[in-house]
């Protein structure tokens, strides 16, 4: 087991519920989340960029043929939760919004694990992580609702 890839997620995951919540607070400020998240997509494709050019492969774009268009989307994709989390984060709470979101992911990757979708290793669901998923759910309900 590679722990240091366990903990560089647990990382990612902070430093993603900073980010969102950062992109949450600049729509506030600017009393329009759509704007804001442009702002946050036109910094982030310039370091995109930047960080691609650090390891240019002229080849890429010959392989990009290879690539079903489809798994293009996830461009488009990012930038209508980022937005989306922009816009709903502030009305419902930082909290509420992660661990939805936290629950969705999971409940998501244990079906992509299960059946190996998009190239995930398979690792069948067991009754163990579905009361873990379950649990996680029950969780959910409690910090969303809880007054």
């Amino acid at each position: 087991m590679k722990i240091y890839l366990f903990a560089v997620m647990l990382l990612i995951g902070v430093v993603l519920a900073l980010h969102l919540t950062m992109n949450a607070q600049v729509g506030v400020i600017l009393k329009n989340p759509k704007m804001g998240n442009a702002i946050f997509w036109i910094i982030g494709g310039v370091t995109a960029i930047v960080i691609g050019l650090t390891s240019w492969d002229t080849e890429v774009f010959s392989r990009l043929r290879e690539v079903p268009a489809w798994l293009l989307t996830a461009g488009a994709m990012g930038a209508l939760l980022v937005f989306g989390i922009a816009w709903a984060m502030p009305q419902i709470g930082a909290g509420p919004a992660f661990v939805l979101m936290i629950a969705g992911q999971v409940i998501t990757g244990m079906i992509f694990s299960h059946y190996g979708i998009l190239g995930s290793p398979i690792e069948p669901v067991s009754v163990l992580k579905i009361v873990g998923a379950l649990l996680l759910i029950g969780g959910v309900g409690i910090v969303t609702l809880a007054k």
